[in-house]
């Protein structure tokens, strides 16, 4: 009976997971960004320990190759970085450009508790 409960609650912790991981952040950079390398440096190191991080995990696409197939925006990307919030590869929402750390954090709470059911502290 044991190695039956664990089993379950192995394969509800899977489920889960395979949940969580359907929202992404997708970070549109470009190489000579400036304010991307601001956020590589403030934000980039800290974000995947965070429960913004768990809840979006970060996936970066270069602005000047094509759109991965996966990926439906509703509009094209002018300004990097651009924070796109996609769930199973279709867009919710962004936001353009990076305002500065604290900003950041603030905008991408509002972001992802508008969007989704994120119910994490904001970093």
């Amino acid at each position: 009976m044991k190695i039956t409960r664990r089993l379950l609650a192995a394969l509800t912790g899977i489920v889960l997971a395979v949940q969580a991981a359907a929202f992404e952040l997708v970070m549109v950079e470009q190489a000579g960004c400036q304010y991307c390398a601001r956020w590589n440096v403030a934000v980039g190191p800290v974000y995947p320990k965070t429960p913004e991080g768990a809840f979006a995990p970060l996936r970066r696409v270069d602005l000047h190759q094509p759109l991965p197939p996966d990926l439906s925006l509703q509009g094209k990307v002018v300004f990097t970085p651009t924070f796109i919030l996609v769930d199973e590869g279709r867009e919710l929402a962004r936001i353009e450009g990076y305002p500065g750390e604290e900003m950041f954090w603030w905008m991408l709470a509002n972001l992802l508790t508008n969007n989704t059911d994120f119910k994490g502290e904001p970093s």
